[in-house]
């Protein structure tokens, strides 16, 4: 079975930023086997397929290159986008395997998704020490204002702070090993941080579940650390807050996220997304 695959990247205006995904409009005929394998030939971190109902709403599966993801934001972004470009701005409605997610498009093609209920727990000690010996990072070099844990906001990720600009920057872990830990989790992506300001942070995510050694822009562990953050009584006072990510792997993101009063609301999560090709490719 083929499917127009279209190639949009997230949270940037720029083709070279930002993170890539692969978008399919309208997947009702695509059997899961055939969306794996989509996902798999595409390459990107993750690939969203959309199957609209006739409410007007839309069932949406997310794979990476490996396996299925019950969320992913910046593949979120990057489909209602793209079906705003074709349709016109407005709500989406996307039912997800993590539940349903209101996607809000503007004008000038802004995205902005409101997550799931979120939740934060703790972090293990065990694993909070297997983290950081894949890593090869040391208790020591964490902010001991921002205790690791962790959230979800429709995929689970643990949330570790460190100290210093300089050690993010450093990031060299075994892959393997890291991948076995999250396996046997459900965790998603680890999101390592740094706090610049109260209202900026710097973030990276291995994401070797998928397949990939670090995604670029993570929108499920940008709404995820909202939550965090609103647990932790560490949002500004405006509770908003702007991540930078994927400067390292030379796709600079920009992130924006704002925490209602009530968790229960959803974190809204905003960035923008730009075609990467001019033309639908056959897959």
């Amino acid at each position: 079975m083929n499917a127009n695959v279209l190639r949009y990247s997230a949270f940037t205006s720029d083709p070279q930023g930002g993170n890539p995904a692969g978008v399919v409009l309208d997947a009702r005929e695509l059997h899961e086997a055939d969306m794996q394998r989509i996902a798999a030939e595409v390459g990107y971190s993750e690939t969203a397929f959309l199957s609209p109902r006739d409410d007007g709403s839309f069932d949406v599966r997310y794979f990476s290159p490996k396996a299925e993801v019950s969320f992913c934001g910046h593949a979120t972004i990057a489909a209602t986008v793209a079906h705003a470009q074709r349709h016109g701005p407005g709500e989406r409605v996307l039912h997800t395997r993590a539940g349903p997610v209101r996607v809000d498009v503007d004008a000038d093609l802004t995205a902005t998704l409101r997550s799931v209920e979120p939740r934060v727990a703790a972090l293990e000690a065990d694993d909070l020490a297997a983290i950081l010996h894949a890593l090869d990072w040391r208790a020591e070099e964490l902010d001991p204002a921002l205790p690791p844990a962790v959230a979800y906001a429709g995929a689970w990720h643990p949330v570790i702070a460190v100290s210093t600009r300089e050690r993010l920057s450093r990031l060299d872990y075994d892959f393997e090993a890291l991948a076995a830990l999250m396996a046997r989790r459900d965790w998603t992506t680890i999101n390592l941080v740094w706090r610049e300001d109260v209202a900026t942070f710097h973030a990276r995510n291995p994401f070797p579940p998928g397949g990939v050694v670090e995604d670029p822009a993570t929108g499920a562990a940008a709404a995820a650390l909202g939550a965090y953050l609103a647990v932790h009584d560490a949002l500004p006072p405006q509770r908003t807050f702007v991540i930078h990510q994927g400067r390292e792997v030379g796709r600079p993101s920009v992130l924006r996220v704002r925490v209602p009063d009530e968790l229960r609301d959803g974190v809204r999560v905003s960035g923008a997304a730009v075609r990467i090709d001019a033309g639908e490719v056959q897959r």
